[in-house]
Parts: C-alpha cells; sequence; structure tokens
C-alpha cells in the first residue's frame, strides 16, 4: 500500500478521494469539488491518500500547527474492511506529523478531532463499510487515546450555509502524560483559526466560544 500526498485538484486520485468521500459521509461533511482547490495547494494541510492496486481506498487530511504545537485530524477514510487501512494511515500520519513536530524544534503535545456520538446520532451508515461505523470508530479512537474535551460541542456546517452540525464531540489525544486537561483558551484559539474559512457562522457555535472564553482549563474524559 502506498501513502501519497495529493496537493493538486487535478491529480486523479483526488476525483477517487472525493467520490469516496461522498460514498462514506453526510452531505454537510463534505466540502464541494471545486472549493478544494485552495486547501490542496495550502502546504499547511495535509491530504493523503492509500492507494492499493491503483486504487485509492483511504485518505487522511490533517495539519500541524507550529505556534500551538498540537495537530488536527480533519478526516479518515477506510474504504474497506480488511486491508489493515486505519493502522496504515494512523502510523503514516503519526510519523509525518512528528517529523513536522521536529522540524519545529518540539515534541508533539497532541491532537484534536471531531468524533461522531452514535448514541446521540444513529442515522449515518457511512457508505455501509463496516470499519467507519460510528460505534466502531468511536472505540478505536478511544484505543489509541482520544479524550472528549469537556462541553457541548457544535460546528458549522461545511456548506457554509450558517447552519449548526450537532452530534459530534471535540476530542483530544494528549501525548503529554499525565494530562487530565486542556486550556481553554487553546481549544478557543484552534476553534476560531480552523473555522475562519467559513463566514458563515451559526449562532450556536459563537455563543458556544464565548462560553468557552470564560472558562481556563476544560476537562479530558473517556469517550
Amino acid at each position: 500500500m502506498e501513502y501519497i500526498r495529493i496537493n493538486n485538484i487535478e491529480d486523479p486520485l483526488f476525483k477517487q478521494m472525493h467520490d469516496l468521500m461522498k460514498e462514506v459521509f453526510p452531505p454537510e461533511e463534505v466540502l464541494e469539488f471545486s472549493l478544494w482547490k485552495e486547501p490542496l495547494e495550502d502546504p499547511g494541510i495535509r491530504v493523503f491518500v492509500a492507494v492499493h492496486e491503483g486504487k485509492v481506498v483511504g485518505s487522511t487530511e490533517y495539519r500541524y500547527y507550529e505556534d500551538f504545537n498540537v495537530a488536527m485530524t480533519d478526516f479518515t477514510i477506510i474504504g474497506q474492511a480488511g486491508l489493515g487501512i486505519g493502522p496504515f494511515l494512523a502510523q503514516k500520519r503519526m510519523a509525518d506529523l512528528k517529523e513536522l513536530a521536529s522540524a519545529n524544534g518540539k515534541q508533539l503535545s497532541g491532537m484534536f478531532a471531531e468524533i461522531y456520538d452514535p448514541y446521540r446520532v444513529e442515522d449515518h451508515d457511512f457508505g455501509g463499510v463496516k470499519p467507519m461505523d460510528p460505534y466502531v470508530r468511536r472505540e478505536v479512537l478511544a484505543h489509541l487515546g482520544y479524550k472528549k474535551i469537556d462541553f457541548t460541542y457544535v460546528h458549522p456546517s461545511w456548506n457554509n450555509d450558517g447552519e449548526a452540525v450537532e452530534g459530534l464531540d471535540l476530542c483530544f489525544m494528549p501525548l503529554e502524560d499525565g494530562m487530565t486537561d486542556i486550556s481553554a483558551d487553546l481549544v478557543v484559539q484552534f476553534l476560531k483559526r480552523y473555522y475562519a474559512v467559513l463566514p458563515n457562522k451559526p449562532q450556536s457555535w459563537i455563543a458556544m466560544v464565548e462560553e468557552l472564553e470564560t472558562k481556563e482549563k476544560l476537562a479530558l474524559l473517556a469517550i
């Protein structure tokens, strides 16, 4: 299996990846094809595909914030079972992120991820691919070390229509021993930067951020 970076919307592997995204994610979670041009060309956004026998069978997008010394996993797609795609992507991603942090003179402190809560939202079948089942994914991410950040989370729809998307938790995988909470200011600054690309924020998201700005620390809870 190959781990190949995509940085051009004209790359035929990107068309395969986008089609795979539409198969496994709900529509409000998938950025329209043409709008990918700038993100793919952004050196800070890292989009990789897992290619098996010439076919895109998985993908992951993530980014490293040098000033925060944290990463964000935007998504991970496993296109079929039985190929070990999940571990392959996770290991390659972590190795890449550790190299980026090392080049920044640091050791990576942790990684954010939005994780579906299937106990609240049960209508996502993710293309019928069992490794993408929200219950399975939640347990896998728990085993990787992700913790739920202790607040009620909403995020702006990627349709940029001002709608709020619920049913997810914002989680963090601490890589520092003994870390049981996270700076609320870090969470706020991260969210503001991450969603700066979407000008139409729902009022519930704005209120959520304003509430976070009154906090100092947020507990990291088991998921």
